[in-house]
């Protein structure tokens, strides 16, 4: 009897280690940042109160002589797997949405510069490139 249950054992671990099986997996850090809500800051009118009250804090503040910057970051990442017998192959992407605002001496924002594409983060396997055909 024990015998069966050990063979019964070793070939439920031999089914399990050589089924096939894929994983999708999502991370984001920070919140995310919204066109519609950078159009609506403006440079030589906005100020820090009001870009708080909109964006709410920044990751980063850097001093710069008698002017600040702010650097605001939204970050996806988005990781595909695919497992054939005891080979896994895994593609991570990871997109990330970036906005330095500077103000001037008076709090009052001078220059804006952003890159918004976190929502471009796809699922793909190791043998695709979904970024080169853009």
């Amino acid at each position: 009897m024990k015998h069966r249950s050990a063979i019964a054992g070793v070939g439920l671990a031999l089914v399990a280690l050589l089924t096939p099986g894929c994983f999708l997996s999502r991370n984001s850090v920070n919140v995310p940042l919204h066109a519609e809500k950078l159009a609506q800051l403006t440079p030589g009118q906005s100020t820090q109160a009001e870009v708080l009250a909109s964006l709410g804090a920044p990751i980063d503040v850097v001093q710069l002589g008698f002017r600040t910057a702010w650097r605001y970051d939204y970050t996806v990442e988005k990781r595909a797997g695919l497992t054939l017998f005891i080979i896994t192959m895994i593609n991570t992407d990871v997109q990330q949405d970036r906005l330095w605002l500077f103000f001037d001496e008076k709090g009052v924002l001078a220059a804006a510069g952003s890159t918004i594409d976190a929502d471009k983060a796809v699922y793909e396997l190791p043998w695709t490139n979904e970024h080169a055909q853009q």
